[in-house]
């Protein structure tokens, strides 16, 4: 199982794109504007879409995908995610005034796009690979990603804040060889990470000392501007595990 992170940033400028996490080559986690590193093959050949969450950084690359692919693709794109987050996806984008609704094109019997609700604890089997859903705490309904076949397994916060059920899930299972975490503003902004319900660093330590594993440690959604400083506190906080910023493009093997 290969993992290539398109984008991970938490916001767009030079050289950064947001979540999108390409699992060999056809199955991708978010959908952010980090989508615009494949090439129209290469998009051509994703066949599941695994949603964190309905907000914008993690969506926007989706609509222009189908677009892109719709000449290309004999079977629809599967679209995994909360029941809530399709709603969202159904009425704000894909509502033929901001999008097309590609669910029913070409035709209601043969669309590019397919929606599958999935729920917290459920799990989908697409190959070798296991992916769970992972409910998590943020400002809309949201979840993260546990994945896994007979060789390795990483797991993906997502959006999230201080909660017990991420660490719970991956600690139901033997091992975890990476980990992906988001720490999205530095310690001085916490009051806000806490609005906004994101971690900082100071929370994220916290959290990891409920995780059982010793996986290695990528921290993602950094906030453009702030990423040494989050690196830094992070690493002045976290004593258990090494802790490693995630970049655009990085590629892991598992």
């Amino acid at each position: 199982m290969e993992l290539r992170i398109l984008g991970c940033s938490g916001g767009i400028g030079a050289h950064l794109s947001t979540t999108s996490l390409l699992v060999d080559e056809d199955l991708l986690i978010d959908g952010g504007t980090g989508l615009s590193e494949l090439s129209l093959e290469e998009m051509s050949r994703i066949r599941h879409i695994f949603v964190t969450h309905s907000h914008l950084d993690h969506i926007a690359g989706i609509p222009m995908l189908l677009d892109a692919v719709f000449d290309n693709t004999e079977q629809p794109l599967v679209l995994h995610a909360r029941e809530e987050t399709i709603h969202t996806l159904r009425k704000h984008i894909f509502n033929w005034q901001v999008w097309p609704d590609f669910s029913t094109l070409p035709d209601a019997h043969r669309p590019v796009l397919r929606f599958e609700v999935m729920q917290p604890g459920e799990s989908v089997q697409i190959g070798a690979r296991s992916v769970e859903m992972i409910a998590v705490n943020h400002s809309v309904p949201a979840a993260g990603y546990r994945v896994q076949n007979g060789a390795g397994s990483f797991a993906f916060s997502g959006d999230t804040t201080s909660n017990d059920g991420f660490w719970q899930a991956l600690n139901r299972h033997e091992h975890l060889d990476l980990l992906i975490v988001e720490s999205a503003f530095p310690d001085q902004e916490c009051e806000l990470s806490i609005k906004s319900r994101h971690y900082c660093p100071r929370l994220l330590a916290q959290d990891l000392r409920k995780l059982q594993h010793r996986p290695r440690l990528f921290l993602t959604h950094l906030k453009p501007g702030s990423e040494a400083l989050i690196v830094e506190q992070c690493r002045e906080h976290i004593d258990t595990l090494p802790v490693q910023r995630l970049c655009g493009g990085d590629r892991f093997k598992l």
